[in-house]
C-alpha cells in the first residue's frame, strides 16, 4: 500500500468486543489511523481513547459533525447499523459495517437508498470472502469444473454458546435489541457465501427452534430447505446449542461433488457427467466412474485484517472492494425467509417480502413477555467466537 498520501482518518463507533479486533489490526496496517472513537458505554468508550489515544464520543452524531474522520467502521449492536450507516454516508464519510449490514430486508433497502454518492467507499465486514477455500469453491463453480448445480448441504452446528454468553448482554438475543438468534448473529457469515457461491434460492422452508437450547426468545437452532432456479435443492442447518458440533459444506454438481470438512478440500470428480450417465447406461444399477482427488489448501479461515485493508485501498486508491455493503442484503434476505417461513408455517417465495417480514418482527416485539437474564461478569474471550 502507497505511503505517500496521507492516512486515513477511521473513527470506530461501538467500541465492544470485535472493535477492539479491528482497531488492533487498523494500528498494524499502513495508511490508516484510528483517529475517533464513539460508544455510549463510559467504560469501552475510555479504552478506545486510552489505546488509540484519540478523541471520544459519546454520540454518533457529534462525531459525524466533528471533523475528526473521513471513513467510519460501525461495530454497534445490529439495529443501529442501519441508523448510524445512514446518517455517516449522509455526512459523506466512507462506511464499513459489521455484519448484518442491517437486521432486516427493509432496512438494508433503506441504508443501500443512502448510499447516493458513489464516490463513497461502502464496504461489508464479510471476511470469510477471503478464506482460500471458498475462493477455490467459487472458481471451480463459475469455472464449470463442478457442471450445474445439483444439490449443496451446510451443516454448521459449531456455534456452541452457553448460557453466560447470552447472558452478556440486555440487547443480546431478543427481538428489540438483536432482532434475532443464530442466523443473524452467528451465520450472516454462511448466509453470504450461500448466496456468493450458489447464488439465491426461489423458494424458502424454514423450521426454527425458538429458545430450543437456551432460555431466550429467539432462534437457536435452524434446519432450512431452499429451492434454486435450475431445479438444484439445498438445506442449511445450524445451532448454537450442539456439542461438538460439525461445520461441513458439500456440493454436488452434475461433474461431481465437493466436500469442505476439518480444513479438507476434497472433490470426487465423476468421469461422466451424472444426468448423461443416467441416460447412456444400459446397466440398471451402473454409476460413473469417479476419481477423488485432495485439493491441498493453505492458510485456512477468513481474514478479518484483509477486509479492513481492502477498505482503506479502495478509499485510498479506488481498488476493487472484497464485499461491497450492497450485497449484504442477500444474507440478511436469505436469514429473515428461513425465520418468517418457520414463524408463519408457510414456504416463502423469493424475493421476501420485506414490508411483510417487518411488521411480523414488529410484532414480536410488541408481544414479547421474555424477561431476558443478564450477567456481564462471564469472561469474553473473542478469539474463541471465530
Amino acid at each position: 500500500m502507497s505511503n505517500q498520501s496521507p492516512p486515513v482518518r477511521l473513527a470506530v463507533i461501538g467500541c465492544g468486543g470485535m472493535a477492539t479486533v479491528h482497531m488492533k489490526h487498523a494500528a498494524e496496517l499502513d495508511g490508516v489511523e484510528i483517529s475517533a472513537a464513539c460508544d455510549t458505554s463510559a467504560e469501552s468508550l475510555q479504552k478506545a481513547t486510552e489505546d488509540n489515544n484519540c478523541p471520544g464520543f459519546d454520540n454518533h452524531n457529534e462525531l459525524l459533525k466533528a471533523d475528526v474522520c473521513d471513513a467510519v467502521l460501525i461495530a454497534t449492536p445490529h439495529y443501529a447499523h442501519t441508523t448510524i450507516g445512514i446518517d455517516a454516508l449522509k455526512a459523506g464519510k466512507h462506511v464499513l459495517v459489521e455484519k448484518p449490514i442491517s437486521v432486516h430486508k427493509a432496512d438494508c433497502e433503506r441504508l443501500i437508498a443512502a448510499h447516493t454518492d458513489k464516490s463513497l467507499v461502502f464496504a461489508a465486514m464479510f471476511n470469510q470472502r477471503t478464506d482460500p477455500y471458498y475462493i477455490k469453491l467459487k472458481q471451480m463453480i463459475d469455472g464449470g469444473e463442478l457442471g450445474g448445480l445439483v444439490r449443496v448441504s451446510w451443516i454448521i452446528t459449531n456455534w456452541f454458546r452457553t448460557d453466560t454468553y447470552y447472558a452478556g448482554g440486555g440487547w443480546r438475543a431478543t427481538w428489540e435489541g438483536e432482532g434475532g438468534g443464530v442466523l443473524l448473529n452467528q451465520c450472516p457469515h454462511q448466509l453470504d457465501l450461500m448466496q456468493w457461491l450458489f447464488g439465491m434460492p426461489t423458494r424458502v422452508a424454514g423450521f426454527c427452534g425458538i429458545g430450543k437450547r437456551h432460555d431466550i426468545e429467539v432462534e437457536d437452532q435452524v434446519t432450512a430447505y431452499l429451492e434454486y432456479e435450475n431445479g438444484a435443492t439445498g438445506t442449511f442447518i445450524t445451532s448454537t446449542g450442539e456439542a461438538p458440533g460439525t461445520n461441513r459444506l458439500e456440493v454436488a454438481g452434475e461433474l461431481g461433488r465437493v466436500i469442505i470438512e476439518d480444513d479438507k478440500f476434497t472433490f470426487i470428480k465423476n468421469a461422466i457427467p451424472a444426468e448423461e450417465f443416467l441416460r447412456i447406461s444400459r446397466e440398471a444399477f451402473a454409476k460413473p466412474e469417479t476419481e477423488t482427488i485432495d485439493i491441498p489448501i493453505d492458510n485456512h479461515g477468513g481474514k478479518h485484517k484483509q477486509v479492513l485493508e481492502n477498505f482503506i485501498e479502495a478509499v485510498r486508491t479506488g481498488a476493487d472492494l472484497i464485499a461491497p455493503a450492497e450485497e449484504g442484503i442477500h444474507s440478511v434476505e436469505l436469514g429473515n425467509a428461513m425465520l418468517y417461513a418457520s414463524l408463519t408455517g408457510t414456504p416463502v417465495e423469493m424475493p421476501l417480502d420485506a414490508q411483510a417480514y417487518e411488521q411480523k418482527l414488529m410484532q414480536l416485539i410488541a408481544e414479547s413477555t421474555h424477561v431476558k437474564k443478564t450477567d456481564v461478569s462471564g469472561q469474553r474471550d473473542l478469539s474463541n467466537s471465530f
